[in-house]
């Protein structure tokens, strides 16, 4: 016991680091009795950083370090005016592309056509009129009272009415039905390469700013508005909660009662008493190895890294803090 106390009370090293987490789960695990499944391991946070795809001038920086982000909230700006411009420029012409071609879908406007049928309608009575002329003088000239010349004119005037009629008919219904095909093929071609555009000019813009991809907490920020960033440079750090496990030793001759799947209780200080989490991963390789012989005495120095996820309330372990693992072997009303 005393060379316990001695292990757990030596002055911790200033780079607190996996190794030293290693030997303080040693540590422990020889102060307490094998037999009751409970191990010492720590928090572990998988971090995500996030960063711009291109270089420039930081403009805003929308996040401070401890808060609670929402995911696709944004977290980050560079210098964005010229791809702004880009983009509302790229929006205006597609507004304008799928304007005209929805113009010439659906044919001529109501007033077109209603200004065609009043032609049409003024056409069709001048040919009455002039079909009424020509059958009066065709009586005449029957009698001698016109000449043939008369006659002729008459018969042109009524050929030029009837081909009015005819040429304003084709023109309503000409109005009536859409553009030609492949006039309507082109204006969508436009509306195509115009949306490209504007998609293109988006991703541009998205370059440049940086979202969160989950709920997460801010753990750093590294960079001050007006600062250059490189591009893949981070500027913000995650750590989503589902992010986080809790790591823990297990002895070489206790591997056995560990499995894939596995219920386990963490218990740390200040954590509430009833977490729980699964073990979703067992290390192949022992973190530490007797040199030259494996022996049943060096056995007992064989200790295996394991990870278990918190099933909830993972924000309640911290990365690096201390946590106990106790096996749940039996479940209530097994």
């Amino acid at each position: 016991m005393t060379l316990c106390l001695h292990s757990l009370l030596s002055p911790v090293p200033p780079t607190v680091c996996r190794t030293a987490y290693l030997f303080l789960a040693l540590a422990l695990a020889a102060c307490s009795p094998s037999d009751n499944q409970t191990y010492q391991g720590y928090g572990e946070g998988e971090f995500v950083n996030i960063a711009p795809l291109e270089s420039g001038p930081l403009d805003r920086l929308l996040v401070h370090r401890g808060e609670t982000v929402a995911k696709d909230a944004e977290l980050f700006r560079l210098e964005i005016t010229n791809q702004q411009a880009q983009r509302d420029a790229a929006a205006a012409n597609l507004v304008k592309a799928e304007a005209n071609l929805a113009d010439l879908e659906k044919g001529l406007r109501p007033t077109e056509i209603d200004q065609l049928e009043a032609s049409l309608k003024a056409a069709r009575a001048e040919a009455h009129l002039a079909s009424l002329d020509f059958s009066r003088k065709q009586k005449l000239i029957s009698k001698g009272n016109i000449s043939q010349a008369s006659l002729d004119n008459a018969r042109a005037t009524l050929f030029k009415a009837n081909a009015n009629v005819a040429q304003i008919s084709a023109q309503l219904a000409t109005g009536r039905l859409p553009s030609r095909s492949d006039q309507i093929d082109q204006a969508k071609a436009n509306v195509k390469a115009t949306r490209a555009t504007l998609d293109q000019a988006e991703y541009s813009l998205s370059r440049r700013l940086g979202t969160s991809p989950a709920d997460a907490l801010v753990n750093d920020t590294y960079y001050k508005p007006g600062e250059m960033v490189s591009a893949g440079q981070p500027v913000v750090s995650l750590l989503p909660p589902d992010n986080i496990k809790v790591r823990f030793f297990v002895p070489e001759t206790d591997l056995g009662a560990v499995a894939i799947g596995q219920k386990v209780s963490f218990h740390c200080d200040g954590c509430p008493t009833d977490l729980v989490g699964t073990v979703n991963y067992i290390s192949p390789q022992a973190e530490y190895t007797p040199p030259v012989i494996y022996s049943e005495q060096s056995k007992s120095k064989l200790v295996y890294m394991v990870e278990a996820k918190p099933a909830d309330r993972p924000e309640k372990i911290h990365p690096g803090q201390p946590v106990s693992v106790t096996l749940i072997t039996h479940q209530s009303g097994e």
